[in-house]
């Protein structure tokens, strides 16, 4: 597919568009003071993207993303109220922040609203290199996307595409407050995905591969983000299921991440101030072997989650936030922190990078130490809970005996408890998954229960 009307859009002017949304952010602060607000707070945003997805070499979409928004939120008598509004125009602003105050007028009052403490807001602001700005082509999106699917499909045991994606996309944002402090933030993210299907009938599998970073030139080459997926895709034909059993697990990165994410929700402030964590009153305890350490670093060059400061302005900073196995402390903004009689750490937003230190291991050395167990690659359903720390997941791998894969594995149910679960880590791997803000390498644990035939 080509058009000639299609041509890249340019670079923005990051200065001056960042100029501009602090002006209108500071408008919307300015009015709210003269309406009666006691304090407030303000993000004004653009964002620019572009996502092509094509499928068996046809362009199915393509699309160009140019938003603008302003959010604000006016404390009156300990009271909130928030507004939104995408479009920057004066008389916009002014009606959204009107529609702010009416809300924070009827709202019940809450003794722990408010805005950030004022000694905890950002005072540098260092250049964490995020800023990577191509013009969006969409010729060449196009041509990226196609290229990535058409690398898949050069395996002879690959059937059909499911889809590939190339996209490009940058965000500009302006967060201010009555206090006076404003901050400004800025990053590009590239990324291509292919999914592609492999066997025929009841035989078939599907599987993908993606890659997303900061910077154009740090993504791996388009064919091999395809044929990346056409080699996992592939090496699942023939799974079968295994009789119930009670084994080692060893979680491949991509997943293994999804268990520090469910360790971040429960020790993060709306599940904690609503007794709906199992990790309440934890901390100083031993969650983790005492070989483990889970630490945050914010200040990451190009790291997909760094930032100087959080969602309300608050100074990030790195921390362990587990340390010799035990519990430092909570990921909390400033809501959550006054519920909990604590303050805040700097999350408001999520966490910033958060890493599980690296084992000594490769993931064929924690094959060998796993000897018989199952390599897990694939997790589904959502049979988790953070209120009882209950485990129990559909999952799809390679069964693995005397440290060597012996044939994939799909429709077995893995179940444990969290709590178990995070004690009975065994070892983790140097392999570690920087795509998202939560890294990790491959995990081994100690037996698991899996459902199966």
């Amino acid at each position: 597919m080509t058009d000639a009307n299609i041509v890249a859009q340019a670079v923005p002017d990051r200065d001056r568009e960042l100029g501009e949304l602090a002006d209108n952010a500071q408008q919307a602060i300015e009015y709210a003071r003269q309406l009666g607000a006691d304090c407030s707070e303000a993000s004004a945003s653009i964002h620019y993207g572009l996502n092509v997805n094509v499928r068996n070499g046809e362009v199915e979409t393509l699309e160009h993303a140019r938003d603008r928004g302003l959010g604000i939120s006016v404390y009156i008598n300990n009271s909130k109220g928030h507004a939104s509004s995408g479009d920057l125009r004066s008389e916009s602003i002014r009606a959204c922040v009107e529609k702010a105050v009416d809300i924070a007028r009827f709202t019940q009052a809450d003794s722990c609203n408010g805005l950030a403490p004022a000694d905890r807001l950002a005072t540098e602001f260092p250049d964490l290199d995020l800023w990577h700005p191509l013009p969006l082509d969409a010729e060449a999106t196009m041509d990226r996307a196609l290229a990535c699917e058409a690398a898949g499909l050069e395996h002879p045991d690959v059937a059909i595409s499911d889809g590939a994606s190339a996209s490009a996309s940058y965000g500009l944002n302006v967060f201010a407050n009555s206090d006076g402090f404003s901050g400004r933030s800025n990053g590009t993210r590239f990324g291509q995905s292919c999914v592609l299907i492999a066997g025929q009938g009841e035989s078939m599998q599907r599987d993908y591969w993606y890659d997303s970073r900061r910077s154009f030139g740090d993504l791996e080459g388009v064919a091999d983000t395809g044929r990346e997926a056409a080699r996992r895709t592939v090496m699942r034909l023939g799974a079968r299921n295994i009789p119930t059993c009670e084994v080692p697990i060893l979680f491949a990165p991509e997943v293994a991440s999804g268990l520090l994410g469910h360790f971040v929700g429960a020790i993060s402030g709306g599940a904690l101030y609503r007794n709906t964590s199992f990790l309440k009153d934890t901390v100083g305890q031993q969650l983790f072997p005492d070989w483990v350490t889970v630490s945050e670093h914010p200040f990451m060059p190009r790291g997909p989650a760094s930032a100087t400061f959080d969602a309300e302005g608050v100074a990030t900073r790195e921390r362990n936030i587990v340390e010799n196995g035990r519990l430092t402390g909570y990921v909390l903004g400033s809501y959550s922190a006054r519920r909990l009689g604590l303050e805040t750490t700097g999350n408001a937003g999520g966490v910033h990078n958060l890493l599980l230190e690296p084992g000594r291991f490769s993931a064929s050395e924690l094959m060998q130490q796993m000897g018989t167990g199952l390599l897990v690659t694939e997790v589904m359903g959502q049979g988790v809970s953070i209120v009882t720390g209950d485990y129990s997941r559909g999952a799809a791998g390679f069964w693995v005996e005397n440290g060597e894969i012996q044939f994939p594995v799909d429709e077995v149910t893995i179940a444990g408890n969290l709590k178990d679960m995070f004690l009975n880590i065994e070892a983790a791997g140097t392999d570690v998954d920087d795509r998202s803000g939560i890294q990790t390498g491959s995990i081994l644990l100690g037996k698991m229960t899996i459902a199966g035939s």
